[in-house]
């Protein structure tokens, strides 16, 4: 599917699974080593259509399209030149995973196998404003190995090699805060044990043909 209507299908989802309301929120995708796919700011998710994307460079300088570039586009800046393997990137403000965001805490104990193979540890960033180097220089040190963020006060990030797995790492990160949101209002959620924990890890790459990074495991 041509990388336009993939990334404006994907805009479509993002809204009306509510991980964005308004304006809020950006997408992009990686489409050659010279050129990025990017949402214009100012644009309701659920109403991007092809034409309004912009094309930019890895300064975020406009190259092609009518609109305004985000300034939130130094989000996916920083990941596109610190990550070869990533070609998407996400930033949406999902409620549960946000609220997690608002409270200080990033989604980093080892609850359920799924997100453990597809997300591994989410840290929380420190608060960086909008528009400012802080924002993007507050990802620097978990950008070489994580897939998810969260972004303290503000919302979330995931990233892919292409946008599904990008936005798929969304859906997955906003059910499981959902979930252990759920967990807590019954008692509190449980870690897997540590032998389960190596079971899981050493069934990862055999039996998933899943690669995880040291960095991004669970520490025993």
């Amino acid at each position: 599917m041509p990388q336009r209507k993939e990334l404006t299908e994907i805009c479509h989802k993002v809204y009306e699974k509510e991980f964005v309301a308004a304006y809020d929120g950006n997408l992009s995708v990686r489409m050659d080593e010279k050129r990025i796919l990017i949402t214009p700011s100012g644009k309701n998710k659920g109403d991007v259509e092809e034409k309004d994307l912009l094309e930019i460079d890895y300064h975020g300088n406009l190259l092609q399209g009518e609109g305004k570039v985000s300034t939130e586009a130094k989000i996916h800046l920083v990941a596109y030149q610190k990550r070869p393997d990533v070609s998407a990137v996400i930033h949406c403000h999902p409620v549960y995973s946000t609220a997690f965001a608002a409270i200080g805490e990033g989604l980093m104990r080892p609850i359920f196998p799924e997100v453990i193979l597809s997300l591994g540890k989410v840290p929380l960033c420190k608060y960086g404003t909008p528009s400012t180097d802080d924002l993007p220089n507050s990802m620097l040190p978990y950008i070489d190995f994580v897939w998810a963020l969260l972004l303290e006060n503000h919302g979330a990030v995931t990233f892919g090699k292409n946008i599904k797995g990008a936005y798929f790492r969304m859906e997955k990160l906003e059910h499981a805060a959902k979930t252990i949101y759920i967990a807590r209002t019954m008692g509190r959620e449980k870690n897997l044990p540590i032998s389960k924990l190596k079971e899981l890890y050493s069934l990862a790459e055999e039996v998933y043909g899943i690669k995880i990074d040291k960095r991004n495991r669970f520490d025993f």
